[in-house]
């Protein structure tokens, strides 16, 4: 009786880990580090505890909190991991990890070498701002991503404008890319041809109130609507 106890209470503490995940984690750019904190956040997620803080996770793990802060953002930056609004029957808000976008790229490989392209842009935004992004930033660039359907390289082409034009805010960024849309802009090449038209047309005018160098550059956030 005791030996069938021991062995139900075995059967009943174990979780199952798609085989998928461990053999496919690098080619969705993830480190072993950021799998055992998804694989905890699995258990935690199974366990009905839907939201547990980095101190939570980092009590089970090597890292600390911070890290597994750092991590938990990283995650969502790639867009393995999201966070939800749920709502209970006393219309209570409260918030929950998901895991669904990582074991839907798991098994969707085609988008796999795609997902490597998006995740360096958030990479690259982080070093020109110089910190690491927020969670609504990085909500934005996955809306362009997603809900825009706007490329990985014309996003960063955007990024660099608002560099060169020494606006580097995401307000100014989103102007550009809605600019290019609207104007049927789809490729970094089209982008440098439009720019240069544009420099073009400044050069030829009389420069009677040259107040700035960065004139010579289009003034996104002044385009008409």
């Amino acid at each position: 009786m005791t030996k069938s106890l021991s062995i139900q209470q075995l059967l009943l503490n174990q979780i199952q880990i798609p085989t998928k995940l461990l053999t496919s984690y690098k080619s969705l750019g993830m480190n072993e580090k950021e799998v055992m904190v998804v694989l905890q956040l699995h258990r935690f997620l199974l366990e009905n505890n839907d939201f547990p803080t980095p101190a939570d996770l980092s009590s089970y793990l090597t890292v600390n909190e911070k890290e597994c802060a750092n991590i938990l953002r990283r995650l969502i930056q790639k867009d393995l991991l999201t966070i939800e609004q749920t709502e209970n029957n006393q219309n209570q808000l409260s918030e929950a990890y998901c895991l669904n976008p990582l074991w839907e790229k798991l098994f969707n490989e085609k988008k796999i070498e795609k997902e490597n392209l998006d995740g360096t842009i958030f990479i690259l935004f982080e070093q020109e701002f110089g910190r690491p992004l927020s969670p609504f930033e990085i909500e934005t660039i996955n809306s362009w991503l997603d809900a825009d359907k706007i490329a990985p390289s014309l996003i960063k082409a955007g990024l660099r404008e608002s560099v060169l034009m020494g606006k580097l805010n995401f307000k100014y960024i989103d102007r550009i890319l809605r600019d290019w849309q609207k104007k049927g802009i789809h490729s970094v090449e089209q982008a440098r041809e439009e720019s240069k038209s544009f420099r073009d047309k400044q050069v030829m005018k009389p420069n009677n109130n040259a107040k700035r160098d960065t004139s010579f550059y289009y003034n996104w956030l002044e385009s008409e609507e």
